[in-house]
């Protein structure tokens, strides 16, 4: 079998996989929240909603981002469904899991096309599928990275809000509740939430430690730890919330002043880290005879290959260097 033939079996098969993974991402599929929509609907004496639901309304009827009982022999041997489902949900996706995995799966596949449409070494086309492969479960790390922020960037807003509501007589919940009404971003949808949940009877307590597990923040847990201390001992919540509201906003100032004073090394690693790559680049288009040996000889792949894993270790050393807790 010829390389023309082998190239074409592999477009072919690429085209298949990736028309059948759109095919299934853009499959209406039913929704089991909507039964559980129209029985709340019926005891509360409102019609049945039509159409699809808004997942942004009734956040405590989504189904589980991961539904374990329903996964394929193929999704059950993923390590660490629970830490899985954990980034899913902290980051806040409403694709249904099966169409994710569907949408990995395409990349990865596309990825094994592309080694073989640029005749790469055999060898190389399981880290070109991989790479491509993972590349949805690097999304998930930065929509969870970026929705923390958000929160974090509203918390204090938050806790001195619930804080003047107590002091105007309102309830801990009727706070958290003004708090899901005012404000907008992930504050609003955790501390609705957190107010449904014990609305429904789920207890407060356990609502706030799940909010905590779904923001990992240690401004969050030091709100949580207060309300909980609070409903146990009593005392001045008002007051505490306040404490906790200038120490967040203090934490913010010292964070800024830290990344003001980093400013030289972030810079400095990112020059480093940029150079090697972007020379090779320009050499590769405007003399690649010169570099050729690179990628056609033994000894030049693997120079490449040492190159890149000194230049990762590299990034990982410069970011443990700059990286300061605050």
């Amino acid at each position: 079998m010829n390389d023309p033939m082998v190239i074409s079996m592999a477009v072919g098969v690429g085209v298949i996989a990736l028309i059948g993974g759109l095919f299934f991402v853009m499959t209406k599929q039913s929704d089991p929240a909507s039964l559980a929509e129209q029985r709340l609907d019926g005891l509360n004496l409102k019609p049945p909603t039509k159409g699809k639901p808004d997942p942004a309304k009734g956040i405590l009827l989504r189904p589980p981002a991961i539904d374990q009982e329903q996964l394929t022999s193929l999704l059950r041997i993923l390590p660490n469904l629970d830490s899985l489902n954990k980034l899913y949900e902290q980051a806040d996706v409403n694709l249904p899991f099966n169409r994710f995995m569907a949408i990995a799966a395409g990349l990865a596949t596309m990825g094994a096309v592309v080694g073989f449409v640029f005749k790469l070494p055999v060898w190389l086309l399981p880290f070109g599928s991989v790479l491509l492969g993972i590349t949805p479960f690097f999304w998930l790390l930065h929509r969870k990275r970026v929705r923390v922020k958000k929160f974090l960037e509203g918390m204090p807003q938050a806790v001195e809000l619930i804080s003047r509501g107590l002091r105007a007589g309102h309830g801990l919940a009727s706070a958290m509740h003004v708090v899901a009404e005012e404000m907008k971003g992930p504050v609003a949808v955790e501390f609705g939430r957190v107010f449904e949940e014990q609305n429904l009877g789920f207890p407060l307590e356990l609502a706030l430690r799940e909010m905590a597990d779904r923001i990992p923040l240690v401004d969050v847990r030091f709100f949580v730890t207060a309300v909980i201390i609070q409903r146990t001992t009593g005392g001045d919540l008002a007051e505490v919330l306040d404490k906790i509201g200038r120490l967040i906003r203090q934490r913010f100032e010292l964070a800024g002043h830290v990344k003001s004073l980093t400013a030289e090394g972030r810079l400095s690693g990112i020059v480093l880290l940029a150079l090697p790559p972007g020379l090779l680049a320009f050499l590769s288009f405007s003399n690649y005879g010169y570099v050729s040996v690179l990628f056609n000889t033994p000894t030049g792949t693997k120079m490449l290959a040492i190159t890149a894993g000194l230049q990762i270790l590299g990034a990982l050393v410069i970011k443990k260097i700059i990286a300061i807790k605050v």
